[in-house]
């Protein structure tokens, strides 16, 4: 690899970085003016990480925030792999909830498109 190629991708990889840390505190915003505490953010377990974990009442959703051109693209990165590693988490995290896994929870997908625009999937993997 060149030192001009390797110089682009982590340029590009920087600013990955950056708009997907934008889209999170957008995304964590969106779920503060709904009424919801933003309890974690990017909270690493053992399975992987978590983007958002918002606090409902005594209920726990935990988001996975996607930033892409169009809301398409952003939905298609969610894989079930990712899915996964996203469910070991959270049954890590609610472990050491005081109901522990009576806690109730949601997950949810939180796309950002190219121009700023929120489409919030709720109860996204059907679990809840």
């Amino acid at each position: 690899m060149t030192g001009i190629t390797r110089v682009a991708r982590q340029s590009r990889g920087a600013m990955s970085y950056h708009a997907g840390l934008s889209a999170e505190d957008q995304i964590a915003a969106d779920y503060e003016r709904r009424g919801y505490t933003i309890a974690q953010r990017r909270w690493r377990g053992k399975a992987g990480e978590i983007d958002l974990i918002a606090q409902d009442g005594d209920g726990v959703v935990f988001v996975e925030v996607k930033q892409s051109a169009t809301f398409d693209k952003a939905i298609e990165r969610v894989s079930a792999r990712q899915m996964t590693r996203l469910y070991g988490s959270a049954e890590e995290y609610i472990g050491q909830m005081p109901l522990g896994t009576l806690t109730e929870v949601r997950f949810d997908v939180a796309l950002v498109n190219g121009h700023g625009e929120v489409r919030i999937i709720e109860n996204a993997f059907g679990h809840g």
